[in-house]
């Protein structure tokens, strides 16, 4: 898809995203999807933002959103896991909806400062059948160099789960003032990852800044999503300043608009078609099905 029907494709869908929900456009109405890439979204989440009502928090809007955008599979995780202290509960309701929707594959999370967080990850991966867990440590109250959670990693590497780490799920300029939550530091992962060679971590939501970034893209393990990427050519800097197969297409849906992605993957024109092809689907390809290798 050229960039000029890109634009005119986002400008047509944030009318629509800043509709009410009384009005917003209805899940059962026909759909005549535009010709785009396949695409794989990696980093989408179902349900109610606690501080917020979001345009397409709604599920049947979400992905009918995505259909519209050409997202042929939907990584998702859930919202109601960042506060809520039932972990399997919030699975569950996530493994259920998910049923719902071809598209969308359930990503389920754990919080390793909760008792028995072990038996939360046996039943994402042997009971609910997830490919990949979802972590937030900064809303759950944990460092990435505690020993919970290299033995979280070793557990989850051990039954060929993908790890995604959530560096941010909010700017800190807009959070709610009881509750205002740092980035995640994520440079413990240069050390962790390398003692468990298995390991397949992803980073969502990750706004790349030199030398962490180097560091983190160095390291063998680790890999991207282009959510919260900055500037027009920040997308194809971390694709050439990361081994192939790290950068995977991502768009916090339905907190961000999910044509914001879009348009910062695209508006470079920096990507030649082979890249294009591997950010929006290849190595999402790749790393699910090394995650299950």
């Amino acid at each position: 898809m050229k960039r000029r029907e890109l634009l005119n494709l986002a400008v047509a869908a944030g009318a629509t995203t800043a509709l009410p929900h009384s009005v917003s456009v209805r899940a059962d109405e026909p759909v005549t999807p535009p010709v785009l890439p396949a695409l794989i979204d990696t980093n989408v989440s179902l349900f109610q933002w606690p501080f917020r009502r979001l345009p397409l928090d709604q599920p049947e809007l979400l992905v009918r959103k995505l259909r519209s955008l050409g997202v042929t599979q939907a990584w998702a995780g859930s919202f109601e896991a960042v506060l809520h202290r039932d972990m399997s509960a919030v699975n569950q309701r996530l493994a259920d909806t998910c049923l719902r929707y071809p598209e969308l594959l359930p990503i389920g999370s754990v919080n390793p400062k909760l008792p028995d967080w072990q038996h939360d990850l046996r039943q994402c991966v042997s009971r609910f059948h997830m490919p990949g867990i979802r972590l937030y440590p900064n809303y759950h109250g944990y460092t990435l160099n505690e020993p919970v959670v290299q033995q979280l990693l070793e557990q989850a590497s051990a039954a060929s789960c993908l790890v995604q780490i959530a560096a941010s799920m909010e700017d800190t300029r807009t959070q709610h003032p009881m509750l205002q939550v740092s980035d995640v530091d994520l440079t413990p992962l240069t050390e962790l990852v390398p003692r468990i060679p298995q390991a397949r971590v992803q980073i969502l939501n990750y706004r790349p800044r030199l030398p962490a970034s180097a560091a983190l893209a160095a390291t063998a393990g680790i890999c991207f999503d282009t959510a919260r990427v900055d500037s027009t050519d920040g997308v194809p800097a971390l694709v050439r300043n990361s081994p192939p197969g790290r950068v995977l297409f991502g768009t916090h849906a339905p907190f961000l608009i999910p044509e914001a992605a879009l348009i910062r993957v695209h508006e470079s024109d920096q990507l030649d078609a082979t890249e294009l092809k591997a950010v929006y689907a290849g190595n999402a390809q790749q790393l699910i099905k090394r995650s299950h290798a």
